[in-house]
């Protein structure tokens, strides 16, 4: 299970870094243009870097707080963090009735939530 939750946690973490910084390294207006970013015309860039940071803390919080074992305790926070990031994510795209996206966000939501339990819980540090 500890192999699996490694994997689980790297996954996500590649899926958040790549996530945020394209969100850190791109204008609004560039966001905007991408098909699948259309929520980001609802918000001003400075939260578009926010959502970004969020993103790319949280993918650093599942890795490196356990391989550098420096407060491991982190790694599920960062994955409750990131899962709530999702729940966000869930609620905007309901709102501007983007339907097809709230799947992958639900999907990466409990990705999310499998690795803050099990961190927590019986594969603790």
């Amino acid at each position: 299970m500890n192999v699996f939750l490694w994997i689980l946690a790297g996954v996500l973490a590649a899926f958040f870094l790549a996530a945020g910084a394209n969100k850190l390294a791109q204008s609004k207006e560039k966001l905007g243009q991408n098909e699948n970013m259309a929520w980001s015309r609802d918000f001003s860039a400075g939260t578009l870097k926010l959502i970004g940071a969020v993103e790319v803390l949280g993918a650093l919080g599942l890795i490196l707080p356990a391989v550098l074992d420096i407060a491991p305790i982190l790694v599920p926070l960062a994955a409750t963090g990131l899962a709530l990031t999702m729940a966000g994510a869930i609620v905007v795209h309901a709102r501007r009735k983007e339907f097809q996206v709230i799947g992958i966000n639900a999907v990466v939501l409990v990705l999310a939530a499998v690795v803050a339990i099990f961190r927590f819980g019986p594969n603790s540090f």
